[in-house]
């Protein structure tokens, strides 16, 4: 007897006829958007770089789940919103995550719960630092061409504990249990190239100085006339942080706060500000450039302090900077600085769209590695992003100053310029949250023939655009020569 003729459930709220639930015997699932990045990521061989980093001490004899299967399980599920490793004791026979991991969806199931849990918990030291290794690797193979000037920004986010895990301790600013990652991103592609598990009251700043020497030490071998801009804020502004960049030849800009001197060296242009608000009821910035020495400082260094009188008070902000012009432009500087807005961005969809805060092995290694796991994923997110995004529209056509470029506007103007780019682009410019709703979340049927594999999604269905868009475009860059 067909499961289709037995209704399941059955309601009355439909006037003109009762609404009937039944069971359908085809193989459906509801992540088929996952089909084109997993095309993508055969492309940039993303997960498969990833693996290959891995040592695998199993007996070959035991083995039935590939290193390779349970990462592209678990960074798919990652994508798909299924950040836990339960969640794959369902998603296991799930048609299309077979389909992800290489297999039919007749195929054996794959890898439940404990056999994940093993296999992060299997992980060493060793594979941890080859995966720093593959995910600066990926982000060299992601350019076409040598870059001249990169920009690389530093920070630090809290990820609170769910349970009493290695190396977790109660930080008392985020009055939580907690680890401290590290991330290093770069502002001209937003991937992520360097990330990092500390323990949770560790200084934001520990051990980013030996990050950039071996970044820089991996980035110049490859390209020598490299020259790199370094951004952090207060956290990472730090005397050994300066001297590492200077040891680098880097040029950096770091956040410092505002003490008892710099508010009194800034308190006249603060009261012009304010002066000038009163008497235009006009928002008012200011910046004021300086030669500062504080007290653990070896030589005094340039810094800018910004001021601002508005509706909501008066905000003085301040930076260190080696920036060659700095007391020229003081404020193009600190905008310029103000953009690392945007990598804080990046720090927030590993954070609380890719779940990298549910580090919740019990083992420090696992949890590193599963760091590693919510960082892969983002940058296959990352990278997908830039191959379908549309050309951004011109400051003019918004009606903004059209003889400037974007990062030259103000910054309402340019949060206004990023708003709109976001709404005329929702997946070039969109958040994984975006990616789920209008791509990666579509039920389909998948259909095993004797030579194709079929899924099949319903012709009603409102974004089908979207995956057609990522799909040709998919498609056409995978007939182009591979990168790397």
């Amino acid at each position: 007897m067909s499961l289709q003729s037995v209704p399941l459930l059955s309601f009355d709220f439909l006037p003109a006829r009762p609404v009937e639930v039944e069971v359908s015997p085809a193989p459906l699932t509801s992540d088929a958007g996952l089909v084109p990045i997993r095309q993508f990521d055969e492309r940039i061989r993303l997960t498969e770089q990833f693996a290959a980093a891995l040592d695998d001490r199993r007996d070959p004899a035991l083995t039935r789940q590939s290193l390779l299967s349970m990462v592209r399980q678990r960074v798919y599920g990652i994508l798909a919103d299924y950040e836990d490793q339960n969640d794959h004791d369902t998603l296991r026979t799930d048609p299309v995550f077979k389909l992800l991991a290489d297999r039919l969806p007749d195929d054996p199931d794959l890898a439940s719960q404990p056999t994940l849990s093993r296999f992060e918990n299997a992980v060493s030291i060793p594979d941890l630092w080859r995966l720093r290794d593959v995910l600066v690797d990926l982000f060299i193979q992601s350019f076409d061409a040598a870059p001249g000037h990169l920009t690389l920004d530093i920070d630090a986010f809290d990820d609170p504990a769910h349970g009493h895990q290695q190396l977790i301790m109660f930080h008392g600013y985020y009055e939580q249990y907690q680890y401290l990652p590290i991330v290093i991103t770069c502002a001209e592609n937003d991937l992520v190239l360097l990330v990092g598990l500390r323990h949770g009251t560790c200084h934001a700043s520990l051990g980013a100085d030996n990050d950039l020497r071996y970044l820089m030490g991996r980035l110049r071998a490859v390209w020598p006339d490299l020259h790199v801009h370094v951004r952090g804020d207060s956290g990472l502004g730090v005397p050994r942080m300066y001297d590492v960049c200077r040891e680098l030849r880097l040029s950096y800009t770091f956040g410092i706060g505002m003490n008892a001197t710099l508010r009194a060296l800034s308190e006249p242009l603060l009261a012009e500000a304010v002066a000038a608000y009163e008497r235009t009821g006009q928002p008012q910035r200011s910046f004021l450039a300086l030669d500062y020495q504080a007290g653990s400082w070896p030589a005094p260094q340039p810094v800018i302090i910004k001021v601002e009188a508005h509706a909501q008070g008066t905000n003085r902000r301040a930076v260190v900077t080696n920036r060659p012009g700095c007391a020229v432009s003081p404020q193009a500087v600190y905008d310029e600085y103000a953009l690392r807005g945007e990598s804080e961005n990046r720090n927030k969809e590993l954070k609380t769209e890719l779940k990298a805060d549910r580090l919740s092995d019990h083992r420090f290694l696992a949890n590193f590695f599963r760091l590693y796991l919510h960082a892969a994923a983002l940058n296959l997110l990352v990278r997908l992003r830039h191959l379908v995004v549309q050309p951004a529209p011109t400051s003019a056509a918004l009606g903004l100053p059209a003889e400037l470029p974007t990062a030259a506007l103000d910054e309402p103007d340019r949060k206004q310029f990023f708003n709109t780019r976001r709404a005329r682009d929702p997946l070039g410019e969109g958040f994984a949250c975006t990616w789920r709703t209008r791509l990666i979340k579509v039920a389909a049927e998948v259909i095993t023939r004797a030579r194709r594999v079929i899924v099949r999604l319903s012709g009603s269905w409102p974004h089908l655009d979207h995956f057609l868009q990522v799909s040709q475009a998919v498609n056409q860059a995978m007939a182009r020569p591979s990168p790397g």
